[in-house]
């Protein structure tokens, strides 16, 4: 549903970003998170709901193989992290989506799991795909730990040490997680069970309940193998050590198609995010308060960024950029506000003049920092019923379905698609493991089975073959005559409703970095430290120096910023 069908109105005068800026790959490869990140909803809504948290199973022995819950205790309704640890081999770890094994698996439960219930998830969960889990699970994940630095950490603590703070920076987690399933896979409740409910009513909830619950285990486990192997001399974690601690994740192909096949729920995103840009630049003034707001939020910002790591040359790059933006911005903050009529939409406007593109999605993040009574409603918007909106209308004439071609896709049909750079790649599932990949045409076999992903190629035969057409043709006449271009009709006409539904990028051209698609889908997760490991998978964290849930009181918050 688009943002202006919903009770949350647009404030703005007009100071949207237009598409053709917003859905450019290489900005949506520069993406931050927000106070509109899913993570970030997610915490609001549990301390202004004043959740509890609690641990009623922890059943592991002295090598940290067994199983626990979390409970997690919301005002209506429990949900309960169930949790299996292993002992894997070293041999069998892995992160690709091919690995059979892990170090520990997990299944969101609705409720509380009675015993019985814990002994069906133990003979399926630790086999994730292999299994089958049922209506009472909401979500299926797995994790991995980062070797080196957990046992440093369980090798300090059971000395009675504390682990070195630059082994803790290098990496950023104990574990991560390589896959984390919703939404009906292997037999887990769709969303139209959970999608009524008040606390799941922004996306990715309920994976992001189970993914903050994960990361309370992570820090158990470390501190109960300490214990076990250094009984009364080990300690537990500094609680200034452990807030710098989140939860890994290692993302592949698998997430890149995501926000292409969905493409209200991208809008939707983009929409509020927009939304809350536009009303905070329409803003005349900016009192005391904010502006104390902004000077803490990019002084965490600058700490995340001081600790964020990366080898890939492209993001390399960015942080350099990123790096001598902060000190362009620091400056103009010193002078922050100055006289002007509208003072937040000065500060934009001079950013969009004076840093790169990395800094520019840095600085709308600092600056939606100060203003969550204004914009944090929008995070209600976030979320799409799409099956509504997919309906063709075939009562259009094929003129106006040519003109909205023109006026939305201008960007595709300027592509010229017979250069072999221009289609050189191709999107499949793999009959392996049901995953998306990506094949290169002139190398790979398989172009035939190829997905309708190449939007900009769709829209390109679509718009030649509606220049054979009468324009007063019915779009249903033409695709009975022509139902191959049913996909592409359909998206031309949603975006005409939905402007921000389209990547406006050629998806299969030889230069396109899948890893872009992942980190724009990821900065709405609210994830940091984005570190590709090639074009095609990266790694992440996420809830650094957020509290914990079973012990917030002892987490200093915002340790990494959320810039």
């Amino acid at each position: 549903m688009p943002l202006q069908e919903l009770d949350i109105k647009p404030m703005h005068n007009g100071n949207w970003r237009s598409p053709a800026e917003v859905m450019r790959l290489t900005r949506m490869g520069s993406a931050h998170p927000t106070r509109l990140s899913f993570l970030r909803v997610l915490l609001r809504r549990i301390q202004d709901e004043g959740w509890q948290f609690t641990r009623p199973v922890w059943d592991l022995d002295d090598r940290g193989v067994g199983r626990a819950v979390y409970c997690a205790i919301g005002p209506e309704r429990t949900y309960s992290l169930v949790a299996f640890a292993h002992d894997l081999p070293e041999d069998m770890r892995s992160d690709r989506v091919i690995a059979t094994a892990w170090d520990a698996t997990f299944a969101l439960f609705d409720g509380v799991p009675t015993p019985e219930d814990l002994d069906r998830l133990e003979k399926n969960v630790p086999y994730q795909e292999a299994g089958r889990v049922s209506i009472k699970e909401l979500s299926l994940s797995r994790a991995n730990r980062s070797v080196r630095l957990f046992n440093h950490v369980v090798e300090r603590l059971s000395c009675g040490e504390q682990p070195d703070v630059e082994e803790i920076e290098a990496v950023g987690y104990l574990m991560r997680t390589t896959a984390v399933y919703g939404a009906g896979k292997f037999g887990a409740a769709d969303h139209e069970v959970i999608r009524d409910r008040a606390e799941f009513k922004a996306p990715f909830q309920a994976e992001m309940l189970s993914v903050w619950l994960t990361r309370q285990f992570c820090a158990d486990i470390v501190e109960h193998l300490a214990v076990s192997k250094g009984g009364d001399r080990a300690t537990r974690l500094a609680p200034d050590l452990k807030a710098r601690l989140g939860v890994g994740n290692s993302t592949g192909l698998g997430m890149a198609p995501f926000i292409i096949r969905h493409p209200v729920l991208l809008n939707n995103w983009v929409m509020a995010r927009e939304e809350a840009l536009a009303r905070v630049r329409n803003l005349d003034e900016a009192d005391q308060e904010a502006i104390s707001s902004l000077h803490k939020a990019f002084a965490e910002a600058k700490v995340n960024l001081s600790q964020w790591r990366s080898e890939h040359a492209l993001q390399v790059a960015k942080l350099d950029d990123l790096k001598q933006d902060f000190k362009l911005l620091q400056e103009k903050l010193q002078a922050f506000p100055e006289a002007t009529q509208k003072p937040w939409d000065d500060l934009w406007c001079w950013g969009q003049k004076a840093l790169s593109v990395e800094g520019q999605e840095a600085l709308l993040s600092l600056i939606l920092e100060p203003h969550g009574d204004l914009v944090d409603g929008l995070a209600d918007c976030m979320s799409a019923e799409e099956s509504g909106s997919y309906r063709i209308n075939g009562a259009m004439e094929t003129a106006h379905l040519r003109n909205l071609l023109e006026q939305h896709y201008g960007w595709a049909l300027s592509i010229d698609f017979t250069k072999s750079e221009n289609a050189a790649r191709f999107w499949y599932v793999s009959e392996e493991k049901l995953e998306p990949r990506l094949g290169e045409r002139e190398l790979d076999d398989g172009s035939e089975l190829e997905q309708p992903l190449c939007i900009a190629r769709l829209a390109s035969e679509l718009y030649i073959r509606l220049s054979e057409t009468q324009d007063d043709e019915s779009v249903a006449a033409f695709l009975l005559r022509f139902p191959e271009h049913r996909f592409i009709v359909r998206r031309v006409q949603l975006v005409d409703t939905y402007p921000f539904a389209e990547v406006q990028d050629n998806l299969i051209a030889d230069d396109m970095l899948p890893i872009d698609l992942m980190r724009c889908k990821l900065a709405f997760f609210g994830a940091t430290h984005f570190d590709p490991r090639s074009d095609k998978w990266v790694r992440i964290c996420l809830f650094q120096g957020d509290p914990y849930p079973l012990d917030p009181a002892e987490t200093t918050e915002n340790v990494h910023g959320k810039a």
